[in-house]
């Protein structure tokens, strides 16, 4: 199936979900990336979560992060959207957020990390395929992204939904995921 069909449907049925089903299923994805060794890790890009869109929890992960991670440095994303692009931006205790013209809350007055910076990265996804690429809102910024950071980088999706088998629209600058967390299962690419 395509990316545009299979964001359809994903959407609708991330949608579909009530809001306990989804708080049960961010605690059982939060217990499946507790397995991690995160000893390498220094520098995480995580997102904020979109309600609107019944999206995973991240802060919960980022939140067990830091607390396993003593002196854990987290950055958000911060969009160029003339230019498809992003960059990650280090947050600390007195950022201040806003909301973007699509709902996306970014840090504001903070400067962007080197990619080379960053050890881990949640990446926003509907769902993937069972060779860890994904489906996410279609603009391209974290394929973008990841083709520019380091090479041992590790790519994690959370999804509600295990992978299915075959995104038939690939293209080459699709870069996939190291693992998708489910509430069941973690899987590795």
């Amino acid at each position: 199936m395509t990316k545009e069909a299979l964001r359809k449907i994903y959407k609708a049925k991330r949608k579909e979900l009530d809001g306990h089903d989804r708080l049960r299923m961010d605690d059982l994805m939060l217990i499946q990336f507790q397995q991690f060794d995160f000893s390498s890790i220094h520098t995480l890009l995580t997102y904020w979560p979109m309600h609107a869109q019944a999206e995973p929890n991240t802060h919960l992960f980022s939140g067990y992060l830091r607390h396993m991670v003593p002196g854990l440095r987290i950055a958000y994303p911060v969009a160029d959207q003339e230019a498809c692009t992003m960059t990650a931006h280090l947050i600390h205790e007195e950022t201040v957020y806003k909301v973007n013209q699509w709902g996306i809350t970014e840090p504001s007055d903070t400067s962007p990390l080197p990619p080379s910076d960053i050890d881990l990265i949640f990446v926003p996804m509907l769902v993937c395929d069972v060779n860890g690429y994904r489906v996410g809102y279609g603009k391209g910024f974290y394929d973008r992204y990841l083709q520019q950071c380091r090479t041992d980088v590790v790519a994690i999706g959370f999804s509600y939904f295990d992978p299915i088998p075959l995104i038939s629209d690939t293209h080459e600058f699709d870069v996939p995921l190291n693992y998708c967390i489910t509430p069941n299962e973690v899987y590795e690419f």
